[in-house]
C-alpha cells in the first residue's frame, strides 16, 4: 500500500501507559488527519485504502486501539468503554501533532468514536467524517436485524434460532453470518488481504468478543446499550456523514445522525456497503478529499 513517492512510518506511541501501534503516511504534508478504525476490536489495516490521501497533501496517522492489533491492552477492564477510546484519540492527536488541529475520520465503530470525540473535543477538529458510524447501538442492532428478515430463510432462520440459543459457534450460524458479512460488510468476491489481516487480528485479541460480541449484529458486548443520540446537535464542526447503499448500518442510522448534526452532509454510495473506500475506492477518496480541502484553506 506504500507509495514510493509517500514518506511512511510505524511504530509505536506511549498513549495512557499502553504501547499503541501505529502508522502514518505524508507526515509533514498539509492536511492532517488520523483515522480511526471499527470493530470495537479491529485493526486499522483495512482503512489502508485511505494511504491513497497522502499522494493528495494529507499527512494521515492510523493506529490499533487498545486490546487491538499490535496494541498492548488496557491496564484495566474499566478501560473497555467508549469513554476510554476518546481520550485515547486525544492522546494520539497530542503525541502526532501536537496541539494542532486535525481532521477525524472514523468508520463503524471508529465513526461512532469520533462522533463520540467531536462531542467532547470538537474545538480540535478542523473537520469530522462518520463513515457508516452510529450513535444508537439498539437502533442499529434493531436495522441490522431488519436486514437478517430479508435474508433467504436458511440464513435467517438459522440466524435467528442460534441467536436464540446463544449457540455462536453452530457452523449454520457461522455460514449465515458470513453470508450477511458478504452482502452487507464488504460486497466484493475477494477480501484484500489489509481486510482480512484487519479480520484475523479481531478474531485474535478477543477486544472485539468482549465489547461487541460474536457477530456484527448480535451485539451482546458492553457497548451494547450506547446511546447518544439526544448530544449529536452538540456538534457544529462541519461533518461529513458517509454511507453505503447496502451498509450493515443502514441509511437509516446515517439519516438520522445527518439530521441531528445541524449544516451536516450526508453522502451516500449506491455501489457500496460498509466499506465504501474499498468498493468505489476512487470515488470515497476524492469525495472525502474534496470535503476536508474545501475547510482546510
Amino acid at each position: 500500500m506504500v507509495n514510493k513517492e509517500v514518506k511512511h512510518e510505524e511504530g509505536f506511541l506511549k498513549i495512557r501507559g499502553i504501547k499503541i501501534f501505529y502508522e502514518r503516511f505524508g507526515k509533514g504534508n498539509r492536511h492532517r488527519l488520523i483515522a480511526l478504525h471499527g470493530g470495537p476490536g479491529a485493526s486499522h489495516d483495512y482503512l489502508l485504502s485511505l494511504s491513497d490521501l497522502a499522494s493528495l497533501d494529507f499527512d494521515i496517522v492510523f493506529y490499533d486501539q487498545f486490546g487491538c492489533g499490535r496494541s498492548d491492552y488496557p491496564k484495566s477492564e474499566s478501560d473497555y468503554s467508549l469513554e476510554y477510546a476518546v481520550e485515547e484519540v486525544e492522546g494520539v492527536r497530542m503525541a502526532t501533532f501536537g496541539n494542532q488541529k486535525i481532521h477525524l475520520f472514523g468508520n463503524s465503530w471508529g465513526g461512532m468514536l469520533s462522533l463520540a470525540y467531536a462531542i467532547k473535543y470538537q474545538e480540535n477538529l478542523i473537520t469530522l467524517i462518520s463513515s457508516s458510524g452510529l450513535s444508537n447501538v439498539p437502533e442499529t442492532a434493531k436495522e441490522m436485524h431488519r436486514l437478517i428478515s430479508q435474508l433467504p430463510e436458511k440464513y435467517k432462520n438459522a440466524i435467528e434460532e442460534h441467536e436464540r440459543k446463544g449457540d455462536f459457534d453452530n457452523p449454520e450460524y457461522v455460514e449465515a453470518s458470513e453470508y450477511f458479512m458478504k452482502q452487507h460488510l464488504l460486497r466484493i468476491d475477494e477480501y484484500p488481504e489489509d481486510v482480512m489481516r484487519s479480520l484475523q487480528m479481531m478474531n485474535d485479541r478477543g477486544t472485539y468478543l468482549k465489547m461487541n460480541g460474536p457477530s456484527e449484529f448480535t451485539i451482546n458486548g458492553l457497548i451494547k446499550n450506547i446511546n447518544f443520540d439526544s448530544d449529536l446537535k452538540r456538534i457544529t464542526v462541519p461533518t461529513m456523514i458517509t454511507c453505503g447503499k447496502y451498509d450493515e448500518v443502514t441509511p437509516k442510522i446515517a439519516e438520522s445522525i445527518h439530521g441531528e448534526i445541524k449544516g451536516s452532509v450526508l453522502k451516500m454510495f449506491n455501489e457500496s456497503s460498509h466499506m465504501a473506500f474499498w468498493e468505489e475506492r476512487r470515488s470515497y477518496i476524492g469525495y472525502i478529499s474534496d470535503f476536508m480541502k474545501s475547510h482546510d484553506r
